[in-house]
């Protein structure tokens, strides 16, 4: 476009007016960012960053939602917006009444993935966050307030959280000193606190008893030369176990869970407790001949015992050897508690021994 002199027009090149805001209109338009809010009064409904925010808020867990918004509450009361701060911990304590993990939407698709919750785990951040939100909603806006108080203290003695219930309890206290249900809340709070403290005193106790009896019943091993070895797959044998008569003195008689092996037939007789100084004779007096023995061909007499060596061998065990006589030889171990012992026919005992060679010689 040219004028009549024929100048080039340059109208239309020109920038548009720049229109000038205030510093109200610019404090409102800033407001309406999440990161400038002052008040829950600015959110917009129609704010897409408010609604994204909204979505992020409320996933994840019961407790992890409460939690987001216990943060937001505890910003809130730093900035000294008490109102908004008490919302927010209104919101956790609702979200924590709410579905476990969330819910598909009307519009959900069928691709959604299923939540593992550890139960236990996410009950205790509940109940952690639950504590929270009451005591911050109450006690931060209003110190002063007894009910809450006693609301904070009444949670941590649910929770076995005794310092912090006392605490609670006391301050209240201090605001109101005749307050009846403080007084008796206090009493119950010492009992148990009393009490947990006895039952403390009393594990401690039993833990260094088993240790000392532990370290005692090592050393009367020790000191018998008998090899003792734990393995992944120990068996369950119920209450029998390598003891002595006084626990807490090494040269007090040593019992052990002995097992008789029938390995020609499939068959086991237990024991459970067989004294060092007993004999093997003297147990095969009362199991044998066993009741699946059809041929009688086992009887104290008849038969044969064998006890694997810690290198994969056998030794012959004399019947008339004590115990702690063939343990104390260092050749065989108790494994995983237990002494094992192999009772073989007579008859039968040379052609078992080869296939037992055979055997470990392919292993």
């Amino acid at each position: 476009m040219t004028t009549e002199d024929g100048a080039a027009s340059t109208a239309s090149a020109e920038p548009p007016p720049i229109q000038q805001k205030t510093a109200d209109e610019l404090i409102a338009e800033m407001k309406k960012v999440p990161l400038f809010m002052t008040s829950m009064d600015d959110m917009d409904e129609d704010n897409d960053m408010i609604q994204a925010l909204k979505a992020i808020a409320y996933e994840g867990t019961r407790a992890e939602i409460a939690d987001n918004f216990r943060v937001q509450g505890n910003e809130c009361v730093k900035a000294k917006q008490w109102m908004n701060a008490r919302e927010f911990y209104t919101k956790a304590l609702v979200a924590l009444k709410g579905p476990k993990v969330p819910q598909p939407g009307t519009e959900g698709t069928s691709n959604e993935k299923v939540v593992e919750i550890d139960e236990e785990a996410e009950a205790k951040k509940e109940n952690d966050a639950a504590e929270a939100c009451y005591a911050n909603r109450a006690l931060k806006l209003n110190p002063r307030n007894v009910k809450a108080w006693y609301r904070a203290a009444s949670a941590c003695l649910a929770l076995d959280k005794m310092p912090e219930a006392l605490d609670a309890c006391q301050s209240g206290l201090k605001f109101d000193p005749t307050n009846t249900a403080l007084q008796t809340l206090l009493t119950r709070i010492e009992r148990r606190r009393d009490h947990l403290v006895e039952l403390e005193d009393a594990r401690r106790k039993r833990e260094e008893r088993e240790a000392n009896e532990r370290a005692t019943l090592r050393l009367a091993m020790r000191e018998r030369n008998i090899i003792a070895r734990e393995t992944s797959k120990a068996p369950d044998m119920e209450d029998a176990k390598v003891q002595l008569s006084d626990p807490s003195d090494a040269r007090s008689l040593l019992s052990l869970p002995v097992i008789f092996l029938y390995p020609l037939h499939a068959q086991s007789d237990f024991v459970k407790a067989f004294a060092e100084t007993e004999t093997i004779s003297q147990h095969l007096e009362y199991i044998l001949p066993p009741p699946w023995d059809q041929t009688q061909e086992y009887n104290p007499a008849a038969v044969e015992c064998y006890m694997e060596t810690s290198i994969g061998g056998l030794i012959k065990a004399g019947k008339n050897l004590s115990l702690s006589k063939l343990l104390g030889t260092g050749k065989v171990e108790v494994v995983d508690g237990l002494v094992s012992i192999n009772v073989v026919a007579k008859s039968t005992a040379s052609q078992w021994i080869e296939d037992f060679k055979k055997r470990r010689g392919k292993q």
